[in-house]
């Protein structure tokens, strides 16, 4: 995966993790690592690491390459549908992602870039907590993500 100077990289992935609000046992399922499954659209190796913070939040912290350079995408959410800044390799991008924990299965996002709406982000938790499914939907490309629909699907590690 390319990205041009100045472009930061957008995934909609972030919300997969929103699973972890402390209101029950199944809600920690989320914590952990997770590994991206390749597809054609989207090849190579992702993983996501999900740490609680933020009073019932979550640290989302993703490693993967551009341009065979490791890059750390990192947001920390208090999962409560508020902005939070998207960080790459420690700074800001101009990114933001609102995280709303819906139920202890399902998280929705609002993804934004220098203020601007861009997409939408809706994940689903299988029953057994092994599986993540995410539902992207970006209005424009940003970030070297393509407009348009994706499903993304992170197995636990």
């Amino acid at each position: 995966m390319t990205i041009g100077t100045g472009r930061t990289l957008t995934w909609g992935f972030v919300v997969v993790a929103a699973f972890g609000a402390a209101r029950s046992a199944i809600a920690q399922t989320g914590i952990g690592t997770w590994v991206r499954q390749p597809t054609p659209s989207m090849p190579g190796t992702m993983t996501m690491t999900v740490q609680a913070c933020c009073n019932g939040g979550r640290r989302l912290i993703y490693h993967f390459l551009i341009e065979k350079k490791e890059t750390v995408l990192t947001v920390e959410s208090g999962f409560d549908g508020k902005e939070a800044p998207v960080l790459i390799d420690g700074k800001p991008s101009g990114e933001t992602m609102a995280i709303k924990l819906v139920d202890d299965h399902h998280t929705s996002t609002v993804l934004k870039m220098n203020g601007t709406f861009f997409g939408t982000s809706n994940a689903t938790l299988s029953p057994d907590g092994k599986t993540l499914t995410v539902l992207n939907d970006f209005s424009s490309s940003v970030g070297g993500n393509p407009a348009g629909k994706s499903t993304e699907v992170w197995m636990r590690k």
